[in-house]
């Protein structure tokens, strides 16, 4: 059992005027201190990293390979990468003007950090999600509050216990507790806000941001869909790797495949190697429902119940799965979905995969452009020609071609969402880029007032025809 404390209320306007007062100091801002926080954050994954382990599993039910891929190593080598990398992020950029008054006037971009920064954590992923904002936030300069969630109360009673022991406790504090503990937070000045979670959540924290001009990145989900252009892939190979990805944590991730839409000729072949997938994954007696099957567990009644009233309550033909034993419920794949069923009104966030048949690639696009923007789209095809038809009319946080889930393992790209499925990005430079604000600057010669000193009244048609040279350049024709 985890010993779980919320953190008291008056201590939270304490702790957040500790890590203003840190960032006003200029502490965080040398890059030695940046680098020796980013390593000692590394130093803590990885010399606990069996307790997180354990932890995570108590929480979700993640077994060792499930955990440790997505959620430890990757936070020791981004550790370790930031700090190899942060002395070239944190150099100002000199862009180059193409006007030679403007040229000598040493135009800079700084990288400055943003100030005092929070991040709010689901629990469905609760020691990545932790980290790797506040490795960014570390990387920029910034002093950060980690409030982890409640749901995931072994892992966040070991975060705030082991933060303290390996990072600045003047700069980085874990704030624990539940509603009354971020409704607290939320009504502190902060200079920017980091939460992912629900778009129902991720509206309020917007809204309430707003009171503040408090910029924010949102990370929310959504139906994200999966396109199987089956005369133009391995219908085994796709099978295997949708029911991989939707598998991981036993759905319940944001860039889970939603639902499957294939064109409805092909799709009882697609049921088939979904089927002989399934039995390959899961041989024991009981599927992936047995101790055995290494599938992780619902995290809560209330959400077993919603995702068993979802099996309950489609009209699609159950192929396989629908039963529940103990905090799991089975996989569950339902072909010949139609676009009103229960299973396509909102995201699952659960181990069931709806099969949609469609007519062809452009229904496909039609119907994924007629939802609320995904956070990614999963296409297998092997077609440039339907490639660049998902690039060219689709919107999504990311489009991810022939494979699901493994994204999160890229780094070199920004990973995040786009209109309902949130805004802003991290991972990689982009976490450090997050919690930076590019402050441009320039210094214009005394020397130059010799020429500058038209633009000062009285105003001569001299001074207008010298400062506005846009009106005579030629446009050149299209």
């Amino acid at each position: 059992m985890s010993n779980f404390q919320h953190t008291p209320l008056d201590e939270i306007s304490k702790i957040h005027e500790k890590l203003r007062s840190t960032f006003e100091s200029g502490k965080t801002l040398p890059l030695s201190y940046r680098r020796a926080q980013a390593l000692a954050l590394g130093r803590l994954v990885q010399d606990n990293a069996e307790a997180l382990l354990n932890a995570i599993y108590v929480d979700v039910g993640r077994q060792k390979l499930e955990a440790n891929m997505p959620e430890i190593s990757q936070v020791v080598g981004s550790c370790v990468a930031t700090a190899d990398s942060l002395e070239s992020w944190m150099e100002p950029e000199k862009p180059k003007s193409t006007d030679a008054l403007r040229s000598t006037w040493d135009i800079t971009i700084h990288k400055a950090p943003k100030g005092i920064v929070i991040n709010i954590v689901p629990w469905n992923y609760p020691v990545i999600i932790a980290l790797y904002p506040l490795l960014g936030a570390i990387a920029a300069g910034c002093t950060c509050v980690v409030k982890p969630s409640e749901l995931s109360p072994t892992v966040s009673s070991l975060l705030a216990d082991l933060l303290p022991k390996y990072l600045d406790t003047d700069a980085y504090a874990v704030v624990n507790g539940a509603i009354p503990e971020t409704k607290r937070l939320l009504e502190l000045k902060w200079d920017h806000i980091f939460f992912t979670g629900s778009t129902t959540v991720g509206r309020i924290i917007a809204a309430g941001a707003a009171k503040q001009l408090t910029p924010v990145t949102l990370e929310l989900g959504g139906k994200s869909p999966v396109f199987i252009d089956s005369d133009n892939t391995d219908l085994e190979i796709a099978a295997g790797r949708v029911l991989w990805g939707r598998s991981q944590n036993a759905g319940q991730l944001c860039v889970s495949p939603d639902y499957v839409l294939v064109p409805r000729d092909k799709q009882d072949a697609l049921v088939a190697a979904f089927e002989k997938a399934y039995d390959t994954f899961w041989p024991h007696a009981k599927g992936c429902l047995d101790e055995k099957s290494e599938m992780g567990h619902i995290i809560n009644t209330a959400s077993q119940d919603r995702i068993l009233k979802l099996i309950k309550g489609t009209q699609g033909t159950i192929v396989k799965g629908g039963q529940s034993e103990g905090r799991r419920v089975a996989l569950t794949i339902v072909k010949d979905v139609k676009l009103d069923d229960v299973l396509m009104k909102d995201e699952i966030f659960g181990p069931i995969l709806p099969i949609v048949p469609v007519d062809d690639v452009n229904e496909a696009i039609r119907i994924i452009r007629g939802r609320p923007t995904p956070l990614t789209i999963y296409l297998f095809t092997e077609s440039a020609e339907t490639k660049n038809m998902f690039i060219q009319r689709t919107r999504s946080g990311s489009l991810i071609l022939n494979d699901t889930f493994s994204q999160l393992g890229v780094t070199e790209m920004p990973f995040g969402g786009c209109g309902d499925s949130g805004y802003g990005s991290y991972f990689g430079k982009y976490s450090f880029d997050t919690f930076t604000h590019l402050r441009s600057s320039t210094n214009v010669p005394l020397a130059a007032d010799a020429f500058l000193k038209i633009r000062f009244p009285p105003y001569t048609e001299q001074a207008y025809e010298a400062l506005t040279p846009g009106f005579r350049v030629k446009v050149p024709d299209v």
